[in-house]
């Protein structure tokens, strides 16, 4: 008996965080995992905090659990880019590279300092941690690779998520140039997006997600995953119509 298909999320931590904390990738209530299940496919999630479109990339590129779940994906949903939009006024390889200090203690010091800084530099809206130009160039690359490799292959994209956290001082000031770029993208790439902002924004905004105003409820994640399956199945269904055209002529 063949194996279901595969549903390749390739994600930041809004895919398996709840209302309280991170979960494991197999979770039953995780966005990924409902929407696969309702598919009667398979979940295979890659995703890390702080994930943006260009740690997308370099999943697709260096991690061979990627390359084996390419190959039985029945679809692949980039669910990066809400990170990107974020203030990030310090630089995000300084955040990145907090991990690496030592010894222990300093790394503390460091980790606080980031911490009381960030929210309060925040308000100045800009630099994102990753600029519209760049989210877009890596998750064309994803495209671009994914469909060399497969080229019947359903990819979808996502639009950035809303929040109210504190962290950022509530700043989300480079979400619309984010979300122009990304609609741009769509309509010359082909590749379709899921709007989170409409499945999730009055969740969150409301205050009903997790109360670090950035990740979301299960309310969320069943709303994500019922906007996932429906442009899933609404994309395998117009590739099914564009094969029976091409056959005809």
């Amino acid at each position: 008996m063949a194996e279901p298909p595969v549903l390749l999320v390739i994600a930041d931590s809004l895919a398996h965080h709840g209302p309280e904390r991170a979960h494991p990738a197999d979770h039953p209530r995780i966005w990924p995992v409902l929407a696969a299940a309702e598919l009667g496919w398979r979940c295979e999630l890659v995703a890390r905090v702080g994930w943006t479109s260009r740690d997308a990339w370099w999943a697709l590129t260096q991690d061979p659990r990627v390359w084996a779940a390419t190959g039985q994906a029945g679809a692949v949903v980039l669910a990066v880019g809400g990170m990107d939009t974020l203030p990030s006024p310090l630089p995000t390889a300084l955040r990145e590279q907090l991990r690496y200090l030592r010894p222990p203690a300093l790394r503390r010091v460091a980790r606080a300092a980031y911490g009381w800084a960030q929210p309060r530099l925040s308000p100045l809206g800009r630099p994102v941690a990753l600029p519209p130009r760049l989210s877009v160039e890596h998750l064309e690359l994803c495209r671009a690779a994914l469909h060399a490799l497969r080229p019947d292959l359903p990819v979808i994209g996502t639009l950035p998520s809303v929040h109210r956290s504190a962290a950022y001082a509530g700043v989300h000031a480079g979400r619309p140039a984010a979300e122009r770029a990304l609609r741009v993208w769509s309509a010359t790439s082909g590749v379709p997006l899921v709007d989170l902002r409409a499945a999730v924004g009055e969740h969150v905004l409301s205050g009903r997600g997790n109360p670090d105003g950035l990740h979301w409820g299960w309310e969320g994640h069943r709303s994500v995953a019922d906007a996932v399956v429906a442009q899933v199945r609404a994309t395998t269904a117009a590739q099914v119509r564009a094969s029976g055209v091409g056959g005809l002529s």
